[in-house]
């Protein structure tokens, strides 16, 4: 199982980014992925994922109106799209696998398999 993602790079606060993971070795058929990031000096955590029980993609409070989770199952690839950065936003991000995405009560669980390397955003004037 292999993650590659790319698309990080330096933007301007309100500018856009788009993530791009690429899985290879296995199907999106049989994981779903997601997105983690972490920020200097912090923990990693959740971002996105999508829900491969019910469709639904869920997102992380913070990101919620800005972000938007995607794929492209010809491709065996997946999306995030990052509009209207902040400076909070700056970390690496990370995509992963996992066998399911899903809420349980209120709280989103995605527990990864399988993790890419990171891409690194920052958003700065």
């Amino acid at each position: 199982v292999q993650l590659q993602a790319s698309g990080g790079g330096l933007v301007q606060p309100g500018g856009s980014l788009r993530l791009s993971c690429a899985a290879s070795r296995f199907t999106l058929d049989y994981y779903t992925i997601g997105w983690f990031r972490q920020a200097p000096g912090k923990e990693r955590e959740w971002v996105s994922c999508l829900s491969n029980t019910d469709g639904v993609t869920y997102y992380e409070d913070s990101v919620k109106g800005r972000f938007t989770f995607s794929r492209n199952n010809a491709k065996n690839t997946v999306y995030l799209q990052m509009d209207n950065l902040k400076p909070k936003d700056t970390a690496v991000y990370y995509c992963a696998a996992a066998p399911s995405c899903f809420r349980s009560f209120n709280k989103v669980i995605f527990e990864p398999s399988y993790w890419g390397q990171g891409t690194l955003v920052t958003v700065s004037s």
